[in-house]
């Protein structure tokens, strides 16, 4: 089975407050890490040797995956500084990849698309990149893929646009000559730049594979919170994370609560997100909120309340 590389690497800006605390690949979701779905995903299509890109907050991935050995998997990790892009960012990782094709995942998305579906599309097509993508579900907010009837990519649609576009859902198959090309270290984007630069050389050679997956969009705490209380539904789960202390009169209603929260006596909480180590004071009521613990340098969207940065959702 081919290896996977997995894009952790971002910044995730448009998820901050919440992404000055945490990697977005490590954001628990109903539980368990974001990229740790993700990995499990591969480990049940049979990829059992997996590489992550680093840039942003890297002890936040590496204390939670380790070597992989927990899941059966080895892994292994691809430092990037500075941060390289979606097409930088695999050719750095190529020569720990090590093979000819390869899957690409993005760590901060969430789809059930099948993998070893995608992968043999890829393989009988011969294209160099395959994209899984579906029905653009929002095309106001999400630009897309534009492809011809037979499945090659012509071009990018920018959001917001009426040209028919197909939504990527964050999982592809490459081939590493596809990246030998470019400079090493070099940031260079994918999908706006290489990709058409790929197809204008070589028409066909970067196809879509049309799929009906479930997509789960984290981009922003909004979007993280409604994926994270939907999930946890689903598998009928909590979205408390590890140590939770919630007192007895307190009350806490659709919200997700990261590792070592404390809720005090007396207080609500609404469609909140808590982060780690975070102490909500007694007697205090939170609707829509994110609440992480204060430093001395809050975003531009929080305000301090005692020792808890509060921002609204």
């Amino acid at each position: 089975m081919i290896p996977s590389l997995i894009l952790t690497a971002g910044m995730a800006t448009r998820l901050r407050p919440l992404s000055l605390v945490r990697a977005k690949a490590v954001l628990p979701v109903a539980g368990q890490p974001l990229v740790r779905r993700i990995l499990m995903q591969c480990r049940a299509a049979g990829i059992t040797d997996a590489v992550l890109n680093l840039h942003h907050l890297p002890h936040t991935i590496t204390r939670v995956l380790g070597d992989g050995a927990e899941l059966d998997m080895r892994v292994r990790y691809s430092w990037e500084q500075p941060l390289l892009g979606s097409a930088g960012g695999p050719r750095r990782a190529l020569p720990l990849l090590d093979a000819p094709t390869f899957l690409i995942a993005n760590g901060d998305t969430l789809t059930d698309a099948d993998i070893p579906s995608l992968i043999a599309s890829h393989q009988r097509s011969g294209a160099m990149v395959t994209l899984a993508v579906t029905r653009n579900p929002n095309p106001r907010k999400y630009g897309g893929i534009a492809a011809s009837a037979d499945g090659s990519m012509t071009g990018v649609v920018t959001a917001g646009s009426t040209e028919t576009s197909w939504h990527f859902v964050g999982l592809q198959v490459a081939n590493s000559e596809s990246f030998a090309s470019l400079e090493y270290g070099v940031p260079y984007e994918s999908v706006k730049a290489l990709y058409p630069s790929l197809i204008a050389a070589r028409p066909g050679s970067v196809r879509v594979h049309l799929c009906e997956p479930q997509f789960f969009d984290i981009g922003t705490p909004d979007d993280y919170l409604r994926t994270s209380l939907l999930i946890a539904r689903s598998e009928g789960v909590s979205c408390h994370g590890r140590r939770p202390r919630i007192h007895d009169t307190a009350r806490v209603t659709d919200s997700v609560l990261w590792d070592d929260v404390e809720v005090g006596a007396g207080a609500t909480l609404h469609e909140c997100i808590v982060t780690d180590g975070v102490r909500v004071p007694q007697g205090t009521s939170w609707n829509r909120v994110t609440m992480r613990v204060a430093d001395e340098d809050l975003a531009s969207c929080e305000d301090r309340v005692g020792d808890v940065a509060v921002a609204s959702l």
